[in-house]
């Protein structure tokens, strides 16, 4: 599986179903969902989610493994992590929500360059789009299960139908529905606060960071998801560095290439984190300074990130492969 956006992931777990050959032909996938999905169907894919989410819960990686589709079995060091490290969250409560979605691809003859799938009435407000690239032929299912608790979690899993084997996990997707003590519709609020003075990179990470705790998997689409997604591309800063475009900051007398910006949760709190090139990220004492010098530099160029971000990291890089990060609270940056 693999995310239609490319930023940050903070527990996104993306196991892909790889075949070479992909299809051209575009030809009609069908999804079910709710009553439209058999009594039989709902009954044995409900019961295998339920006993995934429950081995999830026990940190039963083996079981897991043992009920997964070979190409995912084979890479199975991301989905173990993951398991590893929500399984207190898993295990706060069962389920609260669990949805079900059956995804026919069963009329392919090759895999699909991506299968689009759409659920429930076109233009209806409880209308779900889903969308996956390398796609085998076959019979799937999309469930989620959303656990509320001091720590709310979300476990989306992709299932294979494998006939008399039943269902198997063919995909693992664990995101916490909170950062801190504030939820993904907090962070949007704050991102439409921050549009409207104009902080431009403030609201564009508040997005991001509200569509990471909102949205179960990127690969999947709703109405109020739709909106999220105009409204945070609405909000990208013209100037977002790049490789090809980095953002110059000069400090101590040196100018530093910093070819990324993004932000990401430290100890329940964002940190922004700027990611630079440097001749020689191998020497920390000379790269410690450097970072400190960099994110004094970012803070001057944009004081009202010192509003936002509860603190800020900084990433010296070198052409060697070397690397070197620095990692300090906001109000320790004078």
């Amino acid at each position: 599986m693999v995310s239609f956006r490319k930023h940050r992931t903070c527990l996104l777990v993306a196991v892909a179903l790889v075949v070479t050959g992909l299809a051209r032909e575009v030809r009609a996938q069908e999804c079910y969902s709710g009553s439209e999905i058999d009594a039989v169907t709902a009954k044995t894919l409900a019961a295998a989610a339920r006993q995934y989410f429950d081995m999830s819960a026990q940190g039963d990686v083996a079981g897991l493994k043992s009920n997964a589709a070979p190409e995912v079995a084979a890479h199975f060091g991301g989905i173990e992590q993951a398991v590893v490290n929500n399984r207190p969250l898993f295990a706060q409560a069962p389920p609260s929500e669990m949805h079900l979605f059956v995804l026919d691809a069963s009329n392919a003859k090759t895999t699909w360059q991506r299968a689009d799938f759409y659920c429930g009435i076109y233009n209806s407000p409880d209308r779900v789009g889903i969308s996956i690239p390398n796609l085998p032929p076959g019979r799937y299912a999309l469930t989620i299960a959303k656990v509320s608790g001091k720590e709310p979690i979300t476990l989306t899993m992709v299932l294979q139908d494998a006939g008399k084997s039943g269902w198997m996990l063919a995909g693992y997707y664990a995101r916490r529905n909170t950062l801190g003590e504030h939820d993904g519709q907090w962070f949007l609020t704050r991102a439409r606060e921050y549009k409207q003075k104009g902080q431009l990179y403030n609201a564009f990470f508040y997005y991001l960071t509200a569509w990471d705790l909102l949205a179960p998997v990127d690969f999947m689409s709703t109405p109020a998801l739709d909106r999220l997604s105009d409204e945070l591309q609405a909000a990208r800063p013209a100037d977002l560095p790049t490789s090809a475009g980095p953002l110059q900051l000069s400090a101590a007398g040196k100018t530093f290439q910093v070819t990324e910006l993004s932000a990401l949760p430290v100890n329940g709190e964002l940190y922004v984190r700027a990611q630079y090139d440097t001749p020689d990220a191998a020497n920390p004492a000379l790269a410690s300074a450097d970072n400190v010098a960099v994110m004094k530099a970012l803070l001057a160029k944009y004081p009202e990130m010192r509003e936002a971000f509860g603190g800020a990291i900084a990433r010296a890089t070198d052409g060697s492969g070397h690397e070197y990060g620095t990692v300090i609270p906001m109000k320790d940056l004078k």
